[in-house]
């Protein structure tokens, strides 16, 4: 129980009252105008700058005419033409096979409850939140393994075939499909069933006509999260992929990071934007259907498995997921301690050496400090501009706001936010829109249009914090705003009579009350800038080089010992990811199901 006649006195002993005598229209201010300010700066102005870069060309005058020849060249070119068909091909395969291997284990872990199940749950969930470059070098490990036993998949291209990236994207995004449709399994219920069974009805009949079009939205919703994640896919094609196969987001880096065409990289930007963004206006669509049919009242459905094939059934669903999720990871921390035949620390040594003594040399060592110091960066970053943000939706679209508005307009008051319903349908998902951003085209707008005073950041230290903010920042938004709105309102407003300003309630009321919240959004921000890999190839210099940069860049060497530093580093990096993600999962308030 809160003390508010202690708070009360507190307040008022320390001046409180006075020292925040603005906070009734500052702190909402300043709180509505951070996230506001830093998404029109570092994410509005930057596609801008793409958009302009696409339609205007600059001539040695500075003036900027406008044309479509880099569009219209894009759509002539057969080359262009090949990879946008490979990019929705590859991520439509890539999905059909996520589906087929996933869909039977969902039904599994939505049907059944059985001994370890949030462990095998948390396993198979782990290769998603991996940081791509891992997953990659994981694969190209797992590649030339299976090029040395070929007598035994003398089917399986290995080194640089569509083989192995789909492959690598079943593996990533396996999880996407079992967590949605095994959370949405375990609610359907069984009356339904029940009496289909009843009126003569056989299991593949009550599958097929009551089972599967109940699943219809989440089926839906899963896949198209999938395709999104394969359409943006970069670090996984750049390894994997080799020369050979090239996606929108790899040819995006290429045509400007290579061959300095901005233009057409400019072109190709604005292209897979409006294409995700279409992608992720039909997957929100979708997701709303989910969440809508879920009964709350049925969500603990699980039963035992009590016939032969029902325990077989799991069995193998947990011997896939096992084998699935274990074999590349397994495959990758084992080459990092052999080396010629022996059980080897060399690779992980040669991390803290400089044996080429090049003066130019940034070191492993240096890397892992400078993404420990761009992490801990985007974490502080992140927890302010996320937190105001998850506020700012709180405070404008809670039913209690709109009331307030609508008597506000009768009376003929208005303000700066009007809480219409397409404002209400649009704040949360305006902060959500750099998820649906690739981390490339981040990068290459921030490149483009920040290399100017006031906003010279191209060369600044602040720049990968930035880019790696935008990517991490909607995660807390996620995982505040739920604890937020859980706050009852007449605990504050007991706090507000009893004499405690707006920062004391926070102090004392919320912030206690939304700290699981933050603890998880900064754990999430931490460890996505600890993997963050697209943005920060186009936008370390080399003296900020991160680890995953440093990963991409030994295994673009030749030689053992370069191969064996990026399976070592890619092994310490995994780790402190698996550790990150273990504690979020112990930490979240709902338990493992959902996604």
């Amino acid at each position: 129980m809160f003390n508010f006649d202690r708070m009360f006195k507190f307040d008022k002993m320390h001046g409180f009252d006075k020292i925040f005598g603005f906070d009734k229209w500052l702190i909402p201010l300043t709180v509505g105008i951070i996230p506001v300010i830093f998404l029109g700066i570092f994410y509005f102005y930057p596609l801008s700058g793409i958009f302009i870069r696409s339609f205007f060309e600059h001539s040695s005058y500075g003036e900027g005419n406008f044309s479509m020849l880099s569009l219209l060249k894009i759509f002539q070119s057969s080359r262009m033409a090949g990879i946008i068909w490979f990019t929705f091909w590859q991520a439509f395969v890539s999905t059909i096979l996520t589906l087929i291997a996933a869909l039977p284990c969902a039904w599994v872990m939505g049907t059944f409850d059985f001994r370890c199940k949030k462990l095998v749950m948390t396993l198979a969930t782990l290769p998603f939140v991996l940081p791509t470059i891992v997953v990659a070098s994981a694969f190209q490990v797992l590649a030339s393994t299976i090029k040395n036993i070929d007598w035994i998949f003398s089917f399986i291209q290995p080194e640089h075939s569509i083989t192995m990236i789909l492959f690598a994207h079943l593996f990533y995004n396996f999880s996407v499909v079992l967590r949605i449709t095994s959370a949405f399994w375990s609610s359907l219920g069984k009356e339904m069933k029940e009496a289909a069974s009843m009126l003569g009805a056989n299991g593949i009949q009550v599958f097929f006509k009551i089972t599967l079009p109940l699943l219809k939205p989440a089926i839906l919703a899963s896949s198209m999260l999938v395709f999104i994640f394969c359409f943006s896919s970069f670090g996984v094609i750049l390894i994997l992929g080799g020369p050979s196969f090239s996606t929108l987001e790899v040819e995006i880096y290429r045509q400007a990071a290579h061959m300095f065409n901005l233009p057409v990289a400019s072109c190709l930007s604005l292209f897979q934007i409006l294409c995700t963004f279409a992608m992720m206006w039909v997957y929100t669509l979708l997701q709303k259907k989910t969440a809508l049919f879920i009964p709350e009242s049925e969500k603990f459905s699980l039963r035992k498995p009590d016939t032969m094939i029902e325990k077989s059934s799991v069995f193998l669903c947990v011997a896939f997921i096992f084998f699935l999720c274990v074999m590349p990871i397994s495959a990758l921390v084992i080459n990092s301690l052999y080396y010629k035949g022996s059980l080897s620390l060399i690779f992980y040594r040669e991390l803290f050496l400089n044996s080429s003594g090049s003066i130019f040399y940034i070191s492993p060592v240096d890397a892992i400090s400078n993404s420990l110091t761009f992490a801990l960066s985007t974490l502080a970053i992140a927890l302010v501009v996320g937190g105001c943000a998850a506020y700012l939706i709180r405070k404008y679209t809670d039913e209690k706001s709109l009331i307030k508005n609508a008597v506000h307009q009768s009376q003929g008051k208005y303000s700066i936010f009007q809480y219409s319903k397409l404002f209400k349908k649009l704040l949360e998902p305006l902060f959500m829109l750099p998820l649906a951003t690739s981390a490339v085209t981040l990068g290459f707008g921030m490149i483009i249009t920040l290399d100017k005073p006031p906003l010279d950041f191209r060369t600044s230290v602040f720049l990968i914090p930035i880019v790696h903010t935008l990517v991490a920042f909607p995660f807390v938004v996620r995982a505040v705003l739920p604890a937020l709105r859980a706050i009852p309102t007449s605990l504050k407003e007991a706090a507000s009579i009893m004499g405690a300003s707006p920062f004391k309630v926070w102090l004392h009321i919320e912030l206690p009350i939304i700290a699981r919240g933050l603890s998880i959004g900064a754990v999430f921000a931490f460890t996505v800038s600890l993997g963050e890999f697209g943005a920060t190839l186009f936008a370390a210099r080399p003296e900020f080089t991160t680890m995953p940069v440093t990963i991409y860049r030994f295994l673009g060497q030749p030689g053992i010992m370069n191969y064996g530093q990026a399976m070592a580093m890619s092994s310490i990096l995994m780790l402190v990811t698996a550790i990150g993600f273990f504690f979020i999962e112990n930490m979240r308030q709902f338990g493992h199901e959902g996604f």
